[in-house]
């Protein structure tokens, strides 16, 4: 947690969840998350689930569609308790994406189909976003939607698409007009994953986990009434739907899982004869980034705030993803330093199964392959280089 003056409250409000954890979490999905190693939808489910029950699956949506309207510092210390105690994590495409931009540009036949069946866990969502030649840079996407009566057509491909495997519905980017900028005939919709002419291929890691798809769109028919806004307005949408997924993407709680698991490698681990937590070079590095960590927290707990309160998040996002990224990736490389060479082999069934890897010891048996997993993180989302252009364009104005 940010070093400030902890509100009245808070810390109950911890034990609450810590208890709630301790209840819900089945033993053996905390033991697959703890080692690395990769989910069943079934199991994913369930805990969300069990999230819902409690109320704590979108606790930052307003009381009137399902949620809490839960205040920020509460919301990032259940975020940071779930990451702690090793609990999945949720999907954010729909809490945290298409849900709250429905809330403010969806219609409300829209809102009221759509925000109670995400609440619910009756629809899973994916992102249709990037394309093969269209990835950070977004506006020149080719998927082409054309007005047919009451429906749009729809045809192209949408690729690195998280969880379409097992999503109902896809809020995608089309092409709906040719004239101008190419970000002025781009329009936004909801399609439905189970329409005829969708298909689903598996784009499988060097891991083996089958996260990401390429999707394939032929002749699909959506519902003009699936618009969101109006035509050729999606751009504005879409930006607004970053936004808030940068605040998910800063992944503060998977820092804070990751500095804690690097902490208890680093105790159980020996380097000349010295546990690895006592030696220098260890403390500097992981001090430094116990100060990076405490400075994002303190800037999306700011940009919550600002968003509770109604505010615009802007441009300025950008650096949360940014900021986040890299410090995953360099709370993975500091782990791999306290393994060393323990780190190099691969087990291909350490990411598949409870696993000894004897004689290494479980925390680095998916080390290296976890490290290699996260440099992704940079490109997801929006490359590095995407968000500093952006930073020096709309922030500085450069």
């Amino acid at each position: 947690m940010i070093a400030e003056d902890e509100p009245a409250g808070l810390a109950d409000f911890r034990q609450e969840v810590r208890g709630f954890i301790a209840e819900k979490l089945p033993t053996v999905v905390r033991e697959k998350v703890r080692r690395g190693v990769i989910l069943d939808r079934d199991e994913l489910d369930l805990w969300e689930r069990q999230l819902t029950a409690r109320g704590w699956f979108v606790p930052h949506w307003p009381e009137r569609w399902g949620g809490l309207a839960m205040e920020p510092m509460w919301r990032m210390t259940l975020d940071e308790e779930l990451a702690r105690n090793d609990c999945p994590e949720a999907s954010p495409f729909g809490p945290e994406m298409v849900g709250p931009m429905l809330m403010q540009f969806g219609d409300d036949a829209q809102k009221e189909f759509f925000l109670p069946r995400i609440v619910s866990l009756e629809h899973h969502w994916c992102q249709g976003y990037s394309e093969p030649n269209a990835g950070s840079d977004l506006a020149s996407l080719q998927t082409r939607a054309v007005r047919d009566g009451g429906d749009y057509v729809v045809n192209g491909s949408k690729i690195w698409t998280s969880g379409a495997h097992y999503a109902d519905w896809m809020f995608a980017l089309v092409r709906t007009g040719a004239d101008g900028k190419p970000q002025e005939g781009i329009s936004f919709l909801l399609i439905n994953m189970r329409s005829p002419g969708i298909t689903v291929k598996p784009i499988i890691g060097i891991h083996g986990w089958h996260l990401f798809n390429q999707v394939f769109l032929d002749d699909v028919h959506v519902p003009v009434a699936n618009l969101v806004g109006q035509e050729n307005m999606g751009w504005t949408i879409a930006k607004s739907v970053l936004e808030h997924e940068r605040l998910k993407l800063s992944r503060v709680p998977e820092c804070h899982r990751r500095m804690a698991r690097v902490k208890a490698l680093a105790a159980s681990l020996k380097e000349r004869g010295q546990p690895v937590a006592q030696r220098d070079w260890f403390k500097l590095k992981l001090a430094t980034l116990e100060v990076r960590l405490m400075a994002l927290e303190a800037s999306v707990l700011r940009f919550r705030r600002q968003a509770l309160a109604g505010g615009r998040l802007g441009a300025e996002t950008a650096r949360l993803k940014l900021r986040g990224s890299q410090l995953v990736q360099a709370f993975d490389n500091l782990t791999v330093d306290v393994a060393g060479p323990l780190s190099l082999p691969y087990d291909h069934a350490s990411h598949h199964d409870l696993v000894d890897n004897a004689p290494r010891p479980w925390d680095v048996a998916t080390t290296s392959a976890r490290r290699f997993m996260g440099r992704g993180f940079t490109i997801a989302g929006g490359s590095s280089e995407i968000q500093h252009n952006q930073l020096a364009k709309q922030v500085l104005g450069l």
